[in-house]
């Protein structure tokens, strides 16, 4: 049994990962971390307020981040730090936090696993969209989520773009004199990669990766309609962090 202990409990994914390592056989759920507490019943799984206390006392192998880019670097320091095992759902790291990360990751041997997207149809989505780039390098991305969202583009987007990266050259697209008549209506701009991000009520997470060619468009397309959806990726991480002394950034590193 791998001890399991969840940080954003009362969130929507929270809820849905709490559900999941319940109702796993090869997890147990020893603790979780919410800022309220007020509330929040568990039955006989602690609710705490405090990082420090939750994993002195609860001895988990496996920290669960599922809050705020505020509150992830801090989690999952501590959690590295205390010789626990994080895997990270929140986005909005920056490459100077994903930098101190590995440091520590590697000073420690302490594994820990960041993934923008748990869904593993968005990873292979991800991955096609790379193994495209090496023969149609005019590309946009529109990610639409749900109105809750804190950071835009989303990670998905962000991870997106730079393994289109790799087999993409930088370039601008789109004619060379274009102009905005309103600030943004191109999208934001990652090495003449253009990111469009929606935030509606009803939507979950949905990305399009669209593939310009001479007289030929290619959709790659995901959607999340539930977070169910993301449930079998965590799993995998939980399993996989146990046996790794390094960051890992992006599900795709752990799907062939």
């Amino acid at each position: 049994m791998i001890r399991v202990a969840i940080a954003g409990p009362r969130g929507k994914m929270g809820e849905e990962a709490v559900n999941m390592v319940v109702a796993h056989a090869e997890f147990e759920l020893v603790s979780v971390l919410d800022s309220k507490q007020s509330g929040l019943d568990l039955g006989s799984v602690p609710v705490y307020t405090s990082i420090e206390q939750l994993l002195e006392e609860t001895n988990p192998q496996v920290f669960i981040d599922l809050t705020t880019p505020e509150l992830g670097m801090k989690h999952t320091t501590a959690a590295i730090q205390a010789g626990v095992r994080p895997v990270v759902g929140t986005t909005g790291f920056t490459q100077q936090d994903l930098t101190e990360l590995e440091e520590l990751c590697e000073k420690t041997q302490i594994g820990c696993i960041i993934a923008p997207n748990f869904s593993i149809g968005a990873i292979l989505m991800m991955k096609f969209a790379e193994q495209a780039a090496r023969y149609m390098q005019d590309v946009e991305i529109i990610e639409m989520h749900h109105d809750k969202k804190l950071d835009a583009p989303s990670g998905t987007a962000v991870k997106t773009a730079e393994l289109i990266q790799n087999n993409r050259p930088a370039h601008q697209q789109g004619h060379p004199e274009e102009q905005e008549s309103i600030e943004g209506a191109r999208g934001a701009d990652l090495e003449g990669i253009k990111l469009h991000s929606v935030r509606l009520p009803g939507l979950v997470a949905h990305q399009q990766v669209l593939f310009g060619g001479e007289g030929q468009l290619l959709t790659l397309r995901h959607d999340s309609f539930t977070r169910g959806s993301f449930m079998p990726g965590v799993a995998l991480c939980i399993k996989e962090v146990m046996t790794t002394t390094k960051l890992i950034y992006g599900l795709e590193n752990l799907i062939d």
